[in-house]
């Protein structure tokens, strides 16, 4: 009987801690990464992105300060190169209508 217990409460236990399910417009984030290297350097057989997006902290809308903007962050790479890129888009839409974009090489100067 204590052994069900136990294997109950770890149950239970492991489920609080489940990973977040991923955001609806990961792919479209990583899809776009690729596009946004490709724009700034060209198209390289060398570009490799990150298939891990991590959801960063909202955004409001600077024209309406109810709407929130939801940003996903993306990490690429060519050659030696790496490179933080942020994508934008608009909570309210089960599309993902990207509002704005960034890359910032990651480099120590």
């Amino acid at each position: 009987m204590k052994q069900a217990v136990l294997i109950l409460m770890l149950l239970l236990g492991s489920q609080a801690y489940a990973a977040p399910a991923p955001h609806h417009c990961s792919t479209d984030a990583v899809e776009r990464a690729k596009k946004l290297l490709e724009l700034h350097f060209g198209v390289d057989d060398r570009i490799e992105i990150n298939p891990s997006v991590a959801l960063q902290k909202p955004l409001k809308n600077p024209a309406q300060k109810s709407q929130i903007f939801d940003v996903l962050e993306v990490w690429g790479n060519i050659y030696k190169g790496q490179y933080r890129m942020r994508f934008v888009y608009a909570r309210e839409h089960k599309e993902c209508v990207l509002m704005g974009q960034e890359i910032l090489e990651y480099a120590k100067l």
